[in-house]
């Protein structure tokens, strides 16, 4: 038994993974694997974790890095829905406030869908 599951949908703009479970340094690189597998240069990444119990500082470290990644490919990583403890370990590492967290993933779509149409206006602007 897994304490981790996740799934993968495609959105407007992106893709949403559904993470669950427990993330901790015996499973952080099945996540990095499917952030990997699921993100498309140029496209959002959202990251539900409203399922996500617990995490320790490799999750934090996990997710700082598909920040990263995410953003140096020219899209931009969102949370939703971070709850307990890994909210708390944001917050207290001063994380939070660098990472685009929404409240829930109705928020996080809106958010990915709004900076497509952002992208379009200004790439017509260009024209």
């Amino acid at each position: 038994m897994s304490l981790l599951d996740m799934t993968c949908r495609p959105v407007r703009g992106g893709v949403l993974v559904t993470v669950s479970g427990e993330l901790d340094a015996t499973n952080t690189h099945r996540l990095a694997s499917t952030i990997r597998d699921a993100h498309r240069p140029g496209h959002s990444l959202i990251l539900d974790l409203s399922g996500l119990a617990f995490m320790d500082s490799s999750g934090l470290h996990v997710l700082l890095r598909a920040h990263d990644d995410v953003r140096d490919q020219g899209g931009t990583l969102h949370l939703a829905a971070v709850r307990d403890i890994p909210a708390r370990i944001l917050q207290i590492t001063g994380v939070w406030d660098a990472l685009n967290i929404h409240a829930d993933v109705d928020e996080a779509v809106m958010a990915v869908r709004d900076a497509q149409a952002d992208r379009r206006s200004d790439d017509a602007e260009r024209l």
